[in-house]
């Protein structure tokens, strides 16, 4: 199954919602340097600082307790997320790979 987390255009938020079973809290800044996002499930820190780009996979660890995989998708293209278009170009996509 296909999820869509919901962001805002905005360029630094935060947000908590829940994922496969966990309370997953999301931190976006907007540097120069391009988008970056910190990922806490169950207080538990998954990524801190990575750089957001279109179509990676954020959840590349083995390890990871969420079985899936989250990507920004561009619907306009294929540029890396900025936070102009947070909710309306750039999706964040979490897709449930456990069924």
């Amino acid at each position: 199954m296909l999820y869509t987390i919901p962001l805002s255009p905005i360029p630094a938020q935060s947000l908590t919602c829940p994922i496969a079973g966990l309370q997953c809290q999301f931190w976006l800044r907007q540097l120069a340097s391009g988008l970056y996002i910190d990922i806490t499930a169950n207080n538990t820190p998954l990524l801190l600082g990575t750089l957001c780009q279109n179509g990676t996979d954020l959840l590349r660890s083995p390890l990871s307790p969420l079985p899936g995989t989250l990507y920004f998708g561009d619907n306009a293209g294929t540029s890396d997320p900025d936070f102009t278009g947070l909710g309306s170009r750039f999706l964040l996509y979490y897709e449930d790979n456990s069924s």
